[in-house]
């Protein structure tokens, strides 16, 4: 599930004009790494919700930007395994 999620997040960061090439799951999201402002956070995070039938707190937003993408596509994947588990 990680590497779906991987994938989608690269592919949405590409999708909204980043430059993805030599982003790895140690890049930051927010400054010094893809460098999302918090509207594109907030495009990005409203994407992944869509997805996978997540949602965020507004208070996670500043949490978000400085997670490294490993970190952030970790936390989807844990989100998506825990809410499955839940429908069991």
């Amino acid at each position: 599930m990680r590497t779906e999620v991987r994938t989608f997040v690269i592919e949405q960061l590409a999708d909204m004009s980043y430059d993805v090439e030599g982003i790895d799951d140690d890049t930051t999201l927010g400054p010094a790494g893809v460098d999302l402002e918090s509207l594109a956070l907030a495009d990005l995070a409203v994407r992944v919700e869509d997805r996978y039938g997540l949602s965020f707190a507004d208070e996670e937003s500043e949490k978000l930007a400085l997670m490294t993408v490993g970190e952030f596509t970790t936390m989807v994947a844990d989100r998506v395994a825990g809410a499955s588990s839940d429908r069991s």
